[in-house]
């Protein structure tokens, strides 16, 4: 994988980046933590294909994002994903047709882009038609699938934020961490169900995060409650690990329990396991060498379950681990990280990163 420091193009010219940090030790297990990207505005999901494209997200959370996915380039740039149009969302816009809000971009094991768009804009409420999943192929860049939530899964305060996608049984697995609970989608008949509405599992424990030395409140003095968050699922499709961002515990759940829709929610909601205080995350990822990757908010770090003996270890821990957020495997294994400074409210000290953590190659 190259180091890349880039501009934004075709849309809009972003801003100029400097030159990019070299690999160096950050810890004492010798994990190297990489520089390989940088933008001076906040990406929060990213993506990575088998052949080692890059792809990343940008939320709606501000007036000035005009595009929402994009495509690193080898040139230095940023390119809007798959298409200039269906990133010109604005209001009156057709939101089924636009994004409105992305969240999240997922590569699949069979190559394709996922993208999630919970469709609102700013937290002020659910685009009525926007909320979305969509499928491309990245060969054609054609949308081959597009699943529209309704009202009944995507509530107007509902902000779904990231999915996993079972390839072989083509079920999708969104959380929405507005409203706590797990979206299970059927790929086959797009039919979609909300379940573990409002558990334990799936809603914030009510506690005040404490980021960069600092409790995490908003500039009116609000503190965050965000639910469901970060997802896993494991090579075989069996388990689903998922917590709240504002809470430390993390959850695991036999997607079977999920995926049959004979099963009543309350015998669902029997089912969860707890598994470890694994401490406040954003995302989650399921590695392939079994440890499930926990981006560590509290402590500028990747820790990992361990699903071997149920331990959470440190991976890396690092001060440019500000607000680790959404994980992606590389081709070789290798663990990519961005970072989104959500806890310095847009008023940021450092350009927003993109980390490779794994041995140097």
């Amino acid at each position: 994988m190259r180091t890349i420091c880039f501009v934004f193009a075709s849309l809009v010219a972003w801003s100029q980046i400097v030159a990019c940090t070299p690999a160096r030790d950050a810890a004492e297990n010798a994990v190297v933590l990489t520089e390989v990207a940088r933008s001076d505005r906040q990406w929060t999901g990213i993506a990575i294909s088998p052949d080692e494209r890059i792809f990343v997200n940008y939320p709606r959370w501000s007036d000035d994002v005009p595009v929402s996915v994009g495509e690193l380039s080898d040139d230095g740039t940023v390119m809007p994903y798959p298409n200039e149009e269906i990133n010109r969302w604005r209001e009156g816009a057709d939101p089924g047709e636009h994004f409105v809000c992305v969240q999240s971009v997922v590569i699949d094991r069979e190559g394709f882009l996922w993208i999630l768009d919970p469709a609102n804009p700013k937290f002020q409420g659910v685009i009525p038609g926007g909320a979305k999943l969509l499928k491309i192929d990245l060969g054609s860049k054609q949308i081959i699938q597009r699943v529209l939530f309704p009202e009944s899964i995507a509530f107007p305060k509902s902000y779904l934020n990231d999915v996993r996608i079972d390839t072989q049984r083509q079920i999708a697995y969104i959380t929405d961490s507005g409203v706590g609970a797990i979206v299970v989608v059927d790929l086959n008949t797009g039919a979609s169900r909300r379940l573990l509405d409002e558990h334990f599992s799936t809603s914030s424990e009510n506690i005040t995060l404490n980021i960069g030395g600092k409790p995490w409140i908003r500039p009116d003095g609000i503190v965050p409650q965000v639910h469901a968050d970060g997802l896993a699922l494991d090579p075989e499709g069996q388990y689903l690990y998922y917590q709240a961002l504002s809470g430390r515990n993390l959850y695991r759940i036999d997607t079977e329990w999920l995926r049959n829709a004979q099963y009543s929610a309350e015998l669902v909601a029997g089912k969860v396991e707890h598994l470890q205080q694994s401490g406040a995350s954003d995302g989650l990822l399921y590695g392939q060498d079994h440890r499930v990757y926990i981006s560590a908010l509290e402590e500028n770090a990747v820790k990992a379950y361990r699903i071997s003996d149920g331990q959470v270890e440190i991976v890396v821990k690092d001060e440019m681990l500000a607000w680790p957020d959404s994980f992606a495997a590389g081709p070789d294994g290798a663990i990519y990280v961005t970072t989104s400074q959500i806890h310095l409210w847009r008023q940021i000290k450092e350009p927003y990163k993109i980390f490779r953590i794994g041995p140097t190659h």
